[in-house]
């Protein structure tokens, strides 16, 4: 009786976390690699260094990011398809639901005739169900999150747009012309501000979320893409990738100090955890640098083939770094840049998202 009492509690335990919503609980914490054309996201438990799960039916899905509860994942598609053709519904959400969700309203400055759209997918982590699609104008590239958890931000390189998405109703709030081809953007941790790099034009524009309009822009190298923020929100780091160099960027005042050199067509970025180092993937190089960001100085080891995406892993010491040649990711120490493991993921790992173990 006590066995068979047990097994009930344990399936209406699990029932209930799925009708609420709430988070899946696991020890440690997860990162979601998407693996662009294979239309997939990976889910690699962090303390083994090993992929325990896929989510599939994502097409082209280059850019990720979470909400900051980590209940859920915002993943951009690549893949343009005709405005009128709306792809399949998904799982407990009805047809006028979905048809509501599918409306691509003239905002910003977007014109009211949209030829082509891609599918921005809302994706529950406590069962891996794409709860939400919503459409945006031509293609994603990457994917933001703001910190009060209330919009995400894509890109659209080839619009050079990128739209904002509500997520407490998840509708377009606005589209808004940054820039020529906007690659990367990042919200500050107020979620005031959202700053985009605009690798065609050399430029990081500036947008204040209250109004949704553009307060400035910063020049800085040439063809900037991915950007990391500190903690306090006062530097942006911006990867170069022409010119291989790294621009520092004071966000209260606007100025650009000199640039770090780094090497040849740089790529991921992100910060240690103290925010001491800034570790950048060097792709045309086939090597990771450690900058420190106190006296500059640039530390290079060896990282082949091509190191693409790159994640720095709280509370582990590690460094999540894709390969754009070789369908793997290597798990590289924060303090020597030694390779301590590789994982095998089948494909190539655009942006990665750390969620936090519960």
């Amino acid at each position: 009786m006590k066995q068979h009492f047990t097994s009930r509690f344990t399936v209406w335990l699990g029932l209930f976390a799925l009708l609420t919503g709430a988070q899946a609980v696991h020890a440690e914490p997860l990162v979601y690699v998407p693996l662009g054309g294979d239309g997939k996201i990976l889910v690699v438990d962090v303390a083994k260094d090993q992929v325990v799960e896929t989510i599939e039916g994502l097409a082209a899905v280059h850019g990720l990011a979470a909400t900051p509860d980590g209940r859920y994942l915002i993943a951009g598609s690549y893949e343009e398809r005709a405005a009128n053709g709306n792809p399949a519904k998904p799982q407990g959400i009805s047809e006028d639901e979905h048809a509501a969700h599918h409306q691509l309203p003239a905002a910003g400055s977007e014109k009211p005739a949209v030829a082509s759209v891609s599918t921005v997918s809302v994706i529950r982590t406590i069962d891996r169900t794409i709860v939400r699609a919503i459409d945006v104008p031509g293609a994603v590239h990457h994917v933001s999150v703001s910190p009060d958890g209330q919009y995400a931000a894509v890109t659209r390189p080839n619009e050079n747009s990128i739209s904002v998405i509500d997520l407490t109703t998840y509708e377009i709030s606005t589209n808004i012309a940054t820039g020529s081809f906007p690659n990367y953007s990042v919200f500050s941790p107020d979620s005031t501000r959202l700053y985009i790099s605009n690798a065609g034009d050399n430029t990081v524009a500036v947008v204040d979320v209250k109004g949704w309009g553009i307060e400035t822009a910063f020049a800085v190298g040439s063809s900037p893409e991915h950007v990391v923020l500190s903690k306090d929100g006062k530097t942006l780091y911006v990867n170069n990738v022409d010119d291989g160099t790294v621009s520092v960027v004071d966000t209260e005042t606007g100025q650009v100090g000199k640039a770090i050199l780094v090497g040849s067509t740089l790529h991921g970025i992100d910060l240690s955890e103290d925010g001491s180092k800034l570790f950048v993937a060097s792709l045309g190089d086939d090597k990771i640098a450690q900058i420190d960001l106190a006296s500059g100085a640039v530390e290079t080891a060896e990282l082949s083939p091509a190191p693409y995406h790159l994640a720095t892993i709280s509370g582990t010491g590690k460094i999540y770094v894709s390969s754009a040649d070789e369908p793997k990711i290597w798990v590289v120490g924060q303090k020597e840049l030694n390779v301590i493991g590789q994982i095998v993921i089948g494909g190539k790992g655009h942006q990665m998202v750390q969620v936090p173990g519960s």
